[in-house]
């Protein structure tokens, strides 16, 4: 008898975001062309760093690490939210269940790491110029990418650990379109109170102490800043408006999400596609269209690979295979 009664979950339902028929094809269109942006925008950062070696310094080198990481956090879970959308019962694996959990606090760890080293970056290129390569050395800047990575896989592993144990025997239904962590231990057939004060304070501890690193450091700078002249107050502002744009944006609903006790499932699922959606498809955005060395390699770029009439050529001699 006290085997039935805890025998293993062997899947869960994913409600998603929308159980309207009518609605989920409209979503299947929308959610397919941002994820379609999320991948070209992040990638075309990436190429267009690798391949202009203007762009070959320390700020690039981790906005191009940026843009990997914002591919994973969008793609963890975006993919097989817009497949379910096209089916009537959305169900995960319990393995694939953990897999999500494991990269989503991976990924979105490395994140908030990840811009505190841009952070200290712009530090050093601000309020110490003249020793800033010095400084930022090759090896410094392979470290500055080494640790948001590390950081998020012992995040991530402390958070599992909280689950991987948890005996499942009961409910199924997780009320996201992924295995949101929070959501998943409230299904477990024990009490799960101290467990989740445990997540809340694991996942709250990183969010708040890297945006307290990052509060700190902006200010300094901007206070440094204010020291010198106009010209390169107004130069140093343009920068680090972008920055702080992607850093509110992405740690405001984090923040919410883990600290925040009183959200409701609604407010989880719209605060969860913010950060998994439309933030990896805004940081593009934000930092190539206030950014005039990005915007020029760009051009560049497609100066090289998309000459006049070299689409029609090719376009020409695909139509001249085909009707062979």
């Amino acid at each position: 008898m006290n085997e039935t009664n805890h025998s293993q979950v062997t899947e869960f339902v994913l409600l998603g975001l929308s159980s309207s028929k009518e609605l989920q094809p409209v979503l299947f269109l929308i959610f397919s062309l941002l994820y379609l942006a999320i991948l070209l925008g992040n990638f075309l950062i990436i190429l267009t760093v690798t391949s202009d070696s203007r762009l070959h310094t320390p700020m690039y080198f981790l906005l191009a690490n940026l843009s990997f990481i914002d591919i994973c956090v969008a793609s963890f879970a975006t993919p097989k939210m817009i497949a379910d959308l096209l089916v009537e019962r959305k169900t995960i694996s319990f393995d694939a269940c953990l897999a999500q959990i494991f990269f989503v606090h991976l990924f979105t760890g490395s994140e908030m790491v990840i811009l505190v080293s841009m952070a200290y970056d712009r530090y050093v290129a601000i309020c110490k110029p003249l020793h800033y390569m010095t400084i930022m050395s090759r090896r410094v800047c392979i470290i500055l990418v080494l640790i948001p990575w590390s950081v998020g896989f012992i995040h991530t592993t402390s958070q599992l650990a909280f689950t991987v144990n948890l005996p499942f025997c009961g409910p199924n239904q997780v009320d996201s379109f992924f295995c949101d962590l929070p959501l998943v231990t409230k299904l477990a057939c024990r009490d799960t109170y101290v467990i989740s004060l445990l997540i809340v304070a694991d996942s709250g501890f990183l969010s708040l102490s890297s945006f307290l690193l990052l509060v700190v450091s902006y200010t300094v700078i901007l206070i440094t800043v204010r020291s010198h002249s106009s010209a390169s107050m107004a130069k140093a502002r343009s920068t680090l408006t972008a920055h702080i744009t992607v850093v509110i944006l992405f740690f405001g609903p984090c923040i919410f999400i883990y600290v925040w006790p009183f959200s409701g499932y609604s407010v989880d699922k719209v605060l969860a596609v913010f950060y998994t959606i439309f933030t990896p498809i805004l940081n593009p955005v934000i930092y190539t269209l206030r950014n005039k060395e990005m915007k020029a390699a760009m051009s560049k770029l497609k100066s090289r690979y998309l000459k006049p009439g070299q689409v029609s050529v090719v376009i020409r001699n695909a139509l001249f295979l085909q009707s062979k």
